[in-house]
C-alpha cells in the first residue's frame, strides 16, 4: 500500500499540473488495472471529501473507470459514449496509460465503479466505494 501511495503521488506530480480535474490537497487514491480488474476494488472515503483518483491501466486493452450508483452503471452499460473524461469520476484509459480524475462524495452510502466496454462489467470489472 505504501508503494502505491508513492506511485500515486509521483504520477500526480507528473500529470497533475496539466490535469484540470486534479484538486490541490485532495486525498489521492491510486488504482491499478490489471487482468481486467481494479486494484483496490473496495475503497472507503469520507463523506464530503474530494478524492483524486490516479488510475493506471496495465492491460494491453483500453478500459473505463466510471463512478456512480447502480442506475448510473446501468446507463453506462447501455450507453453509447465512446470516450469519458469530461465529467468528474469518469475516465477512459488507453492501454499502458494513466489518467487522473477527482470526485466529490456528498454523503454516506455506497457507489460503484465499473468498466462498461463490451462484456467487461459482466466479467467482473467493477468495485465499490463506501462513503462514511
Amino acid at each position: 500500500m505504501r508503494g502505491r501511495l508513492f506511485l500515486a503521488l509521483g504520477l500526480l506530480a507528473l500529470f497533475g499540473a496539466g490535469c484540470r480535474q486534479a484538486e490541490a490537497g485532495a486525498p489521492v487514491i491510486a488504482i491499478e488495472i490489471e487482468h481486467s480488474r481494479f486494484d483496490p476494488a473496495a475503497i472507503r472515503v469520507e463523506a464530503g471529501s474530494t478524492v483524486t483518483f490516479v488510475v493506471h491501466n496495465g492491460d494491453p486493452i483500453a478500459h473505463e473507470f466510471l463512478i456512480g450508483d447502480a442506475a448510473a452503471q446501468r446507463r453506462h452499460e447501455t450507453g453509447t459514449e465512446p470516450e469519458h473524461g469530461a465529467r468528474p469520476g469518469e475516465l477512459s484509459i488507453p492501454p499502458g496509460e494513466t489518467r487522473i480524475t477527482s470526485y466529490t462524495f456528498p454523503s454516506d452510502g455506497r457507489l460503484l465503479v465499473g468498466c462498461h466496454l463490451p462484456r467487461h462489467y459482466d466479467y467482473g470489472m467493477r468495485g465499490t466505494i463506501t462513503i462514511r
